[in-house]
């Protein structure tokens, strides 16, 4: 299974603009720093965040802010947003099973159906975690190092 790790940098970015947006210019210079990113990819990241409503990037001079509540950007948001076909990525099926084998001609339609109750599995846990969920997290995890 394999989500991009677009999808954590996003997250990364995301958890930097809620805690230092409004104190801060937040611009891809900053969280490619952050990241440990290209600057190029933060920007495509933003783009994509931008588009889908999440995030506004001031014009001219930069610095991301959100534009919606944390409770409102799921994981699963997020990964749609950043990689639209991720799902149709989770799960390779080989394609030359032999039909004349009554395995093979069957094995896709059995790997579909095993493989579609898994997607819906893992679509409903993304859509569960929030954005609220991981600052929470994070804020738990800064003063455990404290």
């Amino acid at each position: 299974m394999h989500i991009s790790t677009k999808c954590s940098v996003a997250i990364h970015c995301l958890i930097f603009i809620y805690e230092y947006g409004e104190k801060k210019k937040v611009t891809s210079e900053l969280l490619s720093l952050s990241t440990g990113s290209n600057p190029v990819t933060i920007r495509n990241i933003l783009s994509s965040l931008k588009k889908n409503g999440i995030i506004s990037v001031k014009f001219g001079t930069g610095g991301a802010t959100l534009n919606c509540s944390l409770e409102e950007i799921t994981i699963y948001r997020i990964c749609k947003t950043i990689e639209p076909d991720f799902l149709s990525k989770l799960f390779g099926i080989h394609s030359l099973p032999s039909p004349l084998c009554p395995i093979g001609k069957n094995i896709h339609s059995v790997l579909n159906y095993s493989y579609q109750k898994i997607q819906n599995d893992l679509c409903d846990s993304l859509k569960s975690i929030t954005m609220k969920d991981l600052v929470t997290d994070y804020h738990y995890f800064i003063q455990d190092i404290n």
